[in-house]
């Protein structure tokens, strides 16, 4: 495992575990997972050395930071739990009180990293700021971060803390590639963190989907698997079975070693199964050539999928257009 050192976290893993699923009925995990399968992940995610897990208040309406507390047992305060508050009314005493709500689930006495989930559109970080310094100041958190921010906002959020607020999580793949452009610049010159989240763009990325062969569930309603998107990614995908097979490695291993292979990034994937879990961490160890990077990161600079509407527009003008032949 490779870490990176953060200001007021220490080491942090650069593959850590996101615990969406867990507790989540969306994904259509049942008891048996909560009970079972999320424990043994997380265990064995601890053998591999990952020290960063991330969840949130709203995953399962706290059962996620419940069931990684559980999982972690003795070993939660020896780790980088990373939570996040919702910023719905984000006065300081609102934040105060959720961050205490989420300490209690977690069981601990001190969240290493308390992230605001969004970005408020009608507050700005002037409101929420002063509710993350008193937790700080009071020694109830380790570090403030943020999620789904621009980098305007970071640095808003910065100044409305006082501080440098140490991460970023945002959505970034070769799929979504536009961190790329500011937000890894910005965390390599002020020694800060991205944290990449959906790192494989929901299963996009492992190569196992095309425009004849789309996925169900929740993956469904994602446009990215679109037959559209679909077509349009398949220079992408190519590019990452180029480079997994002169690596002996599977495409969505590539395409998180591509991520690990920028400065101040972390990823923090998902795991249904102990065995994922094992394959995701494995990526921390493939080290891509400076040509296959710099490749890679063309074909992501060069798809160019389209958005929810034109996806919904196709596939209503294909079910309303009269069939050739009829």
């Amino acid at each position: 495992m490779r870490f990176l050192d953060v200001d007021g976290l220490g080491p942090v893993s650069r593959v850590g575990l996101g615990t969406w699923q867990f507790g989540s009925r969306e994904w259509g995990y049942g008891q048996e997972y909560e009970s079972g399968t999320a424990h043994a992940i997380v265990r064995r995610a601890r053998e591999l050395r990952v020290t960063l897990f991330d969840t949130a208040e709203v995953y399962g309406t706290g059962r996620s930071e419940r069931i990684l507390s559980a999982a972690l047992g003795d070993e939660r305060g020896d780790v980088v739990v990373a939570s996040k508050v919702f910023p719905v009314a984000p006065l300081p005493a609102v934040v105060h009180a959720r961050a205490h709500g989420s300490a209690r689930r977690l069981r601990l006495a001190r969240i290493p990293l308390y992230q605001v989930h969004q970005a408020n559109p009608l507050f700005p970080d002037t409101v929420i700021m002063p509710g993350m310094r008193r937790l700080l100041d009071e020694r109830r958190i380790g570090a403030v971060g943020v999620s789904n921010y621009s980098l305007a906002r970071w640095r808003k959020a910065d100044a409305a803390l006082g501080q440098p607020v140490v991460s970023n999580q945002v959505q970034f793949s070769l799929a979504h590639p536009g961190p790329l452009e500011d937000l890894v610049p910005f965390a390599q010159r002020e020694d800060r963190i991205v944290m990449a989240w959906s790192p494989l763009a929901q299963g996009f990325l492992g190569g196992r989907y095309d425009a004849d062969h789309r996925p169900g569930g929740m993956r469904a309603l994602n446009p990215l698997f679109s037959a559209e998107n679909l077509r349009r990614g398949a220079s992408l995908l190519d590019a990452v079975r180029e480079v997994a097979a002169a690596h002996d490695a599977k495409p969505a291993q590539v395409a998180l070693a591509w991520l690990l292979g920028l400065p101040r990034v972390v990823v923090i994937p998902g795991a249904s199964s102990v065995e994922q879990l094992e394959f995701n961490v494995a990526a921390a160890e493939l080290d891509l050539a400076a040509d296959e990077q710099a490749a890679l990161t063309a074909a992501a600079r060069a798809f160019r999928p389209v958005g929810a509407g034109r996806t919904f527009a196709d596939a209503l003008r294909a079910r309303v257009s009269p069939r050739s032949g009829s």
